[in-house]
Order: structure tokens, then C-alpha cells, then sequence
């Protein structure tokens, strides 16, 4: 198994012999290894790996020397791949090179948030059209959401207007299209989740 933390840049097109490929630009590390979790010290098996340089008045004191003692600056994102062996040491370097072109790679990131939406965005209703009969307010209201003396409750899980997005999203099997080692980008078919500029965690 390999990971690796990332940045989102942005959304490109890839053409190989007249062929459109959309795909997702990630800057992806260089990440270090910060610390390595062993089962008879913490109980599981897991590699700790650190993104993005931070200043080092932005960060406690027990994070200054956690990165100190791995002999790199501080970092903004810390993430811990659990289970996975990268065979390297603590403050070793993990490149976008650990991929290579037609892996298939899982990409976890955080969804755009979209605030508190009604049910026509958040969950695709139609609206009632034009049919309002001279009511106002009524083109994208929800409608009924329940029976009435019997059950006399709403059941859970109705579909009802509420905070869309901000979400932790996996998207799974998408190719990964080119690696470019030198600029630390890696090319990923397809769209992943989270805007321009969020981290976001590569497993494959």
C-alpha cells in the first residue's frame, strides 16, 4: 500500500493520439515522515506524514518539537496511514514518484460546503413548477413531510432543507493519468472532492 498528502491545484485536459482526458492537478508532496506508530508503543501500526511548511511562530510548542525531533520544520497537515509500510525512516521524504502512471488510487478530500440549502439543491426536488395556484412562496418548498394522525410523527431520514457539504469524501479506482516528478504534481482522471487549494489524501 502506498499514500501520500496533497494539495488541490485545479482541473486540466491530458490529449494522447486525439484523446480528451479530463483530469485533476495535485500537488503532491513532498511529505516526510514524522513518526512511525508500532503495536507494542501505541497499540496499532501506522506511519505518520507531514505536508505543507508552516511558520514556526503559528505552532504550539508540542507540535515545534514533534517536528524538531523528526529533523524537519513544522508542517500544516498530519496525516497517519494506518497499516501501511513505506519502508522508510522517520524525517525520510515521500515524493509524488511513489506513484506511477495507470495506478488506481482511492483520493479522500473534503467536499465544497455549500451552507444551509433548501431540498430543490440539496436533494434534487422539483418544486411544484408554476402550478402555485396564486401562492408565492410555494415553487421550491418541500411539500408534506408526513402522515397525519397516523403514525403521527415524522419518520426519520425524511428529506428536509439543512447544511450541504463539508463532508468527507472518498472517491474510489480513479487512474492516475501522468506523474510529473519534478514539479511534485500528479494527474488524476476525473474530478476529486474538495475546492482549489484543500488538502486532500491519496491511498493506493
Amino acid at each position: 500500500m502506498k499514500g501520500i498528502i496533497g494539495k488541490k491545484v485545479g482541473m486540466t485536459s491530458v490529449f494522447d493520439n486525439g484523446k480528451h482526458t479530463a483530469v485533476t492537478v495535485i500537488e503532491a508532496g513532498p511529505c516526510v515522515i514524522t513518526q512511525i506508530k508500532t503495536v507494542e508503543i501505541d497499540g496499532y501500526t501506522a506511519t505518520q506524514l507531514a505536508f505543507d511548511d508552516k511558520k514556526e511562530k503559528q505552532t504550539p510548542k508540542p507540535l515545534q518539537g514533534h517536528f524538531k525531533k523528526a529533523g524537519t520544520t513544522p508542517k500544516r497537515k498530519v496525516v497517519e496511514f494506518r497499516d501501511y509500510d513505506f519502508q522508510k525512516p522517520v524525517g525520510e521524504v515521500v515524493l509524488a514518484t511513489t506513484f506511477e502512471e495507470g495506478d488506481l488510487v482511492n483520493v479522500i478530500g473534503t467536499s465544497k460546503g455549500k451552507g444551509f440549502q433548501g431540498v430543490v439543491k440539496r436533494h434534487g426536488f422539483s418544486g411544484v413548477g408554476m402550478t402555485t395556484h396564486g401562492q408565492h412562496d410555494r415553487a421550491r418548498a418541500g411539500g408534506s413531510i408526513g402522515a397525519s394522525s397516523d403514525p403521527s410523527h415524522v419518520f426519520k431520514g425524511v428529506r428536509m432543507p439543512g447544511r450541504m457539504g463539508g463532508n468527507r469524501v472518498e472517491t474510489l479506482n480513479l487512474a492516475v493519468v501522468k506523474v510529473l516528478g519534478d514539479q511534485n504534481l500528479i494527474l488524476i482522471r476525473g474530478s476529486v472532492p474538495g475546492a482549489i487549494g484543500s488538502y486532500v489524501i491519496i491511498e493506493g
